[in-house]
């Protein structure tokens, strides 16, 4: 018999040596082993909402199961819930979409990962701004893509000359997330239609528009680059129930786009996963079509959550915020940090030597900056109770204060 070789040198293939763990959920499980020693502490780091799954959504999960309706479902998701995602993009966004250009997924995640593997050769180029979602990077490395980041200073948004001067003949995707996870920035519909602007000439690039928290802004105006006038069929728009509806557990996300691309990432999803769970879809139709007023409820409660953050961090000298607009982050950039000592005797090299720190001397956990590529930095995610937020941005301004009053 041939001796089975367990190496990850003889089992893994090379893309995975190019491949990290989400810092998020690194974060997530350091902080739930130290609960689990019995220490006090806070979570901000998980980007999940706080509140419980509207009443009339758990009660439509119920009575599909009471019903029966837990076999298997196309590929694609069960056709009344595409015509209702197709029924809220007309409605919300002014977008038509037919059945055949809608695809439900896995969640929000699965639909990115679908796009990107049926789209990217090697070699083929993928634009990020920063700072970007943790993810983005990896899912282009593993499906043979190259991540191209562009740094875009204090604005923490994309720019048409940052843009243009990023574009190769190898560019097949540029990814925009507004509102923005990790910094809460919106783009505004001019933004937008500059960008495309930019794009238009390149035929080949396909724009994919993550708007999962497309429900949570803050005094503006959503905005899709999917409504820039003749782009349409250059853009994906992936989506979800999870942020708006409280529903992360659910995994229930949704694509808009092309035909081809549609069919293609349902070919690819039907050897991959098939369809999602039955009894979740059935609970995301009736989030759709049921009442929403939540959505103004949590959208008032994220954003005084945003205040009270940002009112605590204000008088920590050179600890810089980046006011979000959307979503529910605080992202801050912690410049005048690094080579301070911390309380327990480290000296901070990096944001991820911050968040270290600040998790084992004052049971708070962020998620460093650099790991969505901006940095020295860490994001808050203010998901919490307006009680808890405030214990816990007294700790971050106690910390903060122990690293300025030591040499």
């Amino acid at each position: 018999m041939t001796e089975l070789h367990t190496k990850s040198s003889h089992v893994l293939n090379k893309v995975m040596s190019q491949v990290s763990p989400s810092a998020t959920y690194a974060m997530i499980a350091r902080a739930q082993n130290l609960r689990a020693q019995g220490r006090d502490v806070i979570s901000l780091d998980a980007g999940e909402p706080d509140f419980p799954t509207p009443e009339h959504v758990c009660d439509a999960a119920i009575s599909a199961i009471r019903a029966g309706k837990t076999k298997y479902t196309p590929v694609a998701g069960l056709p009344e819930l595409r015509a209702a995602i197709a029924a809220k993009f007309k409605h919300e966004n002014g977008l038509g979409y037919g059945n055949d250009q809608i695809i439900v997924s896995n969640g929000g995640k699965q639909v990115i990962a679908g796009a990107l593997a049926v789209t990217l050769d090697p070699g083929d180029e993928v634009i990020i701004p920063t700072p970007f979602w943790v993810s983005y990077p990896d899912m282009v490395r593993l499906n043979g893509g190259t991540p191209v980041i562009v740094e875009t200073g204090q604005t923490a948004k994309l720019n048409p000359d940052q843009l243009q001067a990023a574009l190769t003949k190898r560019t097949k995707w540029v990814i925009l997330n507004s509102p923005s996870n990790p910094s809460g920035v919106v783009y505004s519909a001019d933004e937008l239609a500059a960008l495309a602007d930019v794009l238009r000439p390149h035929e080949r690039v396909l724009v994919l528009s993550d708007e999962i928290y497309e429900h949570l802004v803050f005094d503006v105006e959503f905005a899709t680059i999917a409504a820039a006038p003749g782009f349409a069929d250059r853009v994906l728009v992936a989506n979800g129930v999870s942020k708006g509806y409280a529903m992360t557990g659910w995994r229930i996300g949704y694509g808009a786009g092309p035909k081809v691309l549609i069919k293609a990432m349902e070919t690819w999803q039907g050897q991959v996963s098939s369809g999602a769970s039955s009894v979740s879809q059935h609970a995301a139709l009736q989030a759709l079509l049921g009442p929403q007023d939540h959505i103004a409820i949590y959208g008032q409660a994220f954003e005084r959550r945003k205040d009270i953050v940002l009112d605590a961090l204000t008088g920590c000298q050179g600890l810089k915020t980046v006011p979000p607009q959307g979503a529910f982050y605080v992202f801050a950039l912690i410049d005048g940090a690094i080579g301070k000592t911390t309380p327990d005797g480290q000296v901070i090299k990096t944001d991820m030597d911050f968040a270290l720190s600040l998790l084992e001397t004052k049971g708070v956990s962020v998620v460093p900056g650099s790991s969505f590529g901006m940095g020295p930095g860490f994001r808050i995610s203010f998901a919490a109770s307006d009680d808890v937020l405030r214990d816990a941005c007294a700790r971050i301004r106690d910390f903060w204060t122990s690293l300025s009053s030591s040499a």
